[in-house]
Formats: structure tokens, C-alpha cells, sequence
């Protein structure tokens, strides 16, 4: 197993300066700064847990020998899918959005848990599931746009038509470039079908603040303008300085429903 990367534990990030701390755990937050005066900022604090809230989540993403964490069985037809008996969310996105890197940092308090990362664009073939204890199950989904398997479009839809312990899609967005022509249909499917969902806009650490505060911005416009099944408020990660992800994992908890509501909200 690997070892857990700095930052990857809410203990790590509570040694830091404040302000250093409010970035790590709430990036929306430290943009709020650098907008205009008079800017709604009210999606960028819809969901902002308290440190218990924080602490609970994160503990159900850290295995121990009672809590196991682990790949269960990939599938490229729903028939080969896993009995859908735990709350369930799946992560979708381009090819190259950087989702497996995601899902390791999500579960980096759980190093034995393989999560292969690849170089290559359009690695993910099959549907990949995790299954966190006795609470979720976690879906890597295959990229779409360059390289994606023929078979995509009927695994996905098929997927997200029929799971019906599917309790929110997470729609991963690249933070550098933002919303693409496939990021688009990838929300008309989800908007046609009636599937709630959240959008994550990645690799927030390759982005200039200019840049990805204009994202965020149009982004927050075309969720508000154009969506109905899509949670308002962003989340922001960064997969190598661990930004968003302690949020990103008490989201997960939340929507599973593991988490008491009163602290979630």
C-alpha cells in the first residue's frame, strides 16, 4: 500500500495558518475575495459543513479492519454490475479530467485500495465500483469525448437510467479550460433523464486565479440559467494539493445519507 500524502487527513490540514487552511478545506471560499463587490455569493456556501461534519466523513473514508474499503468488480454491461444494495454515486467526465486521480485522493486514507491512474487518455474501459464498508458504493465511470470506449454512450445511459440506488452523479469538469462541447451533452443526458447531479471542476492547482475565477463564474451562470437536476453550488478540487477534497468526501457522506442532516446543512 502507498502512504497517505500530506494533507490527506483533516489532522494535517488543521496545523496550518488559518487562511492556508480555509483555502485547503474551502476553495470556493477563497475566491469570494477576489470578486466584485456586490457579487452574489450565496452558491459558493450552500453546503458548508462543521468540523464534525468533516471529521465524520472523513472517517468513513479511512479503512480499518471493521470498515473495509475495497474495488469490488468492474462491468461493462449492467448485467455484470454488482447487486445495487448500499446508496451509491458515480463520477463521469472527459477523458483526461483527471476523475482517477480524484477518486485515489478521495481514498488516500485507505492506501490499499487500487485506483489506477493512467497516462493515458481514456484509460477507463468499464464501469469500476467501490465499496466503502457497509455505507456506499463509489462508481468510476469511463471517460467520454477522445478515446472513449464505442460502447460508452449505452453503458452510461443504461447505467444511469437503471440504478436506481444512485444518489447523486458527480460531473467532472476540467478547472483549466471549463465547460467543453462534451461536458454539454454530458449534462443534457443527465438534465433529459431526470438524474441529480453536482459538477467538480478539477486540477484548480493548474489554474490562475483569473482563470479559474471566470470558470467559476460562467459556471455558476450556466448551472443557474440552463439546469434544473444540478446541485447550485461548485466544488472545487485539487487532486495534488488535496484542495476540496475533506468537502468533497462530507458531500459524499451527505448525499448517501451518513451523515446527520443538522450538521450537513
Amino acid at each position: 500500500g502507498r502512504a497517505p500524502l500530506p494533507l490527506a487527513a483533516l489532522s494535517q490540514v488543521l496545523r496550518l495558518e488559518r487562511s492556508r487552511r480555509t483555502g485547503i478545506v474551502f476553495p470556493l471560499q477563497k475566491l469570494e475575495r477576489y470578486l466584485a463587490p456586490g457579487t452574489d455569493t450565496a452558491r459558493f456556501r450552500l453546503f458548508q459543513p462543521g468540523l464534525a461534519a468533516l471529521q465524520r466523513a472523513e472517517a468513513l473514508f479511512r479503512s480499518d479492519r471493521g470498515h473495509p474499503i475495497d474495488y469490488v468488480s468492474s462491468a461493462v454491461r449492467m448485467d455484470h454490475a454488482p447487486p445495487p444494495a448500499l446508496p451509491e454515486v458515480c463520477f463521469i467526465g472527459r477523458s483526461n479530467v483527471g476523475k482517477s486521480s480524484l477518486i485515489r485522493a478521495l481514498f488516500s486514507l485507505a492506501p490499499e485500495v487500487e485506483v489506477r491512474v493512467s497516462k493515458t487518455p481514456g484509460h477507463t474501459k468499464k464501469m469500476n465500483f467501490f465499496k466503502v464498508g457497509k455505507y456506499f458504493t463509489l462508481v468510476d465511470m469511463p471517460g467520454y469525448g477522445y478515446r472513449a470506449p464505442q460502447d460508452f454512450v449505452e453503458m452510461v445511459e443504461a447505467y444511469l437510467q437503471e440504478r436506481r440506488n444512485l444518489k447523486r452523479t458527480f460531473l467532472l469538469v476540467d478547472g483549466v479550460v471549463g465547460l467543453q462541447k462534451t461536458d454539454h451533452i454530458a449534462v443534457e443526458m443527465l438534465e433529459e433523464f431526470g438524474i441529480p447531479y453536482v459538477m467538480v471542476l478539477t486540477k484548480i492547482d493548474r489554474a490562475s486565479r483569473g482563470v479559474l475565477l471566470k470558470n467559476v463564474l460562467e459556471i455558476q451562470e450556466f448551472i443557474k440559467e440552463n439546469t434544473q437536476g444540478c446541485f447550485p453550488q461548485l466544488f472545487l478540487v485539487s487532486s495534488v494539493e488535496f484542495s476540496g477534497v475533506h468537502l468533497l468526501r462530507c458531500f459524499v457522506a451527505h448525499v448517501t445519507g451518513n451523515l446527520p442532516t443538522v450538521e450537513a446543512s
